[in-house]
């Protein structure tokens, strides 16, 4: 569902084609009109917010932050990205106390004032996500996302109709509940509690409530659902947010992981080919289409059809400007298909292609292994 222009606050005509291009993954686009919105409205936290949010999205996706497979279980804990830039990493860290700055003096005014505690708590909640995918600092962003929880249900408790301030209290619900249980018990003693289904119900209702969090509700309630295997009901979403946002790469490809994840390979197989075909007629302008030539050998090895994986992880070199780190696995992927392959000369220009510069330290010395010795396979 995508929200009603007269969702977005501030009041601004801009803001329905900023989240149109946000959301499509037209990051630049999108900042400059939430520049142009915040210069209209200055003081106000929810222009900040969403200017501070754009800017904090773009960064984590050309880190290569925003894969929801990692976020399927808990590996993403220990995932290590390529480094956030030092000059985004200070502005937003200022956008985040300029926001806080307006939210204090609104609130000092009146401790009930809805919107500001909403607009904080909302500050909050990505600000524990840059603490959590940027700066790795995971009590920090514990502390912010407990700020912004409280902050979201003192909303609900002064009006329980403010269904956007559910987003941050159903993904705090669940995430808590989702702990082991001993876990969940040393929680409960500081006054937290969670529950999964609570937290998916909270989601849903935002998701069809309307508001400017409803998209945002989506995109987490497709991944909590898929962490539960509740396949049919995350491509539902998925496929409604794909219609609504048709040159979104990662909402085309989660429709693949998804369904990868339900054991459906053969549909994946082919959502990966049609993404791959797209993005060579241009669709996909300027994002990284190739990962869904690699996702799709990734796919194609797991079922050890290694031929097959090798043309894939090959389609990756052939876009003209790809992603260094995923250019570097593909070779490295398309070395150990050779060597499965009894193909020792291939496997051995792929791997000192990954040896090139742009890539992580990691796969190279990965790669450096295979030149001396070869992939006989998984242990």
């Amino acid at each position: 569902m995508r929200p009603p222009e007269s969702s977005f606050r501030p009041p601004d005509p801009l803001n329905a084609p900023a989240f149109d291009h946000y959301y499509n993954l037209d990051y630049d686009q999108a900042i400059q009109e939430f520049d142009q919105v915040l210069h209209r409205h200055p003081d106000d936290p929810f222009a900040l917010n969403h200017f501070m949010t754009a800017i904090l999205i773009r960064e984590l996706y050309r880190m290569g932050a925003l894969n929801s497979g990692e976020y399927s279980n808990d590996n993403f804990i220990g995932q290590a990205h390529r480094p956030a830039d030092p000059r985004v990493k200070e502005q937003i860290k200022g956008l985040v106390e300029r926001a806080e700055d307006l939210e204090e003096r609104a609130l000092k005014s009146n401790p009930n004032n809805i919107d500001a505690l909403y607009a904080r708590g909302a500050t909050r909640a990505e600000f524990s996500l840059y603490t959590a995918l940027i700066e790795r600092a995971w009590f920090s962003a514990l502390r912010n996302a407990v700020g912004a929880r409280h902050d979201h249900e003192r909303v609900l408790e002064l009006n329980p109709n403010y269904v956007d301030a559910k987003l941050v209290v159903g993904a705090h619900y669940y995430v808590l509940g989702s702990l082991p249980w001993g876990v969940k018990m040393a929680v409960s003693l500081v006054g937290l509690s969670g529950s999964k289904d609570k937290g998916i119900e909270y989601l849903y209702d935002v998701a069809k409530g309307g508001g400017e969090s409803s998209t945002d509700a989506q995109v987490v309630l497709s991944v909590f659902l898929r962490r539960e295997h509740r396949y049919d009901e995350a491509l539902g979403i998925i496929r409604g947010l794909i219609l609504l946002y048709p040159h979104s790469i990662l909402f085309a490809l989660e429709e693949g992981n998804l369904l990868r994840a339900a054991g459906r390979a053969p549909e994946a197989a082919a959502v990966y080919g049609r993404i791959w075909q797209a993005g060579r007629e241009g669709h996909y302008a300027g994002l990284h289409y190739e990962l869904a030539a690699l996702t799709l050998g990734d796919l194609l090895r797991d079922r050890k059809d290694y031929g097959g994986a090798a043309a894939a992880y090959d389609e990756v070199g052939q876009v003209s400007q790809p992603d260094p780190e995923l250019l570097q696995k593909a070779e490295l992927g398309a070395g150990e298909m050779y060597d499965l392959l009894k193909k020792r000369d291939l496997a051995i220009k792929r791997y000192q292609a990954a040896i090139g510069p742009g890539g992580s330290a990691a796969l190279t010395q990965t790669a450096r292994e295979r030149i001396q010795e070869p992939y006989h396979g998984p242990p």
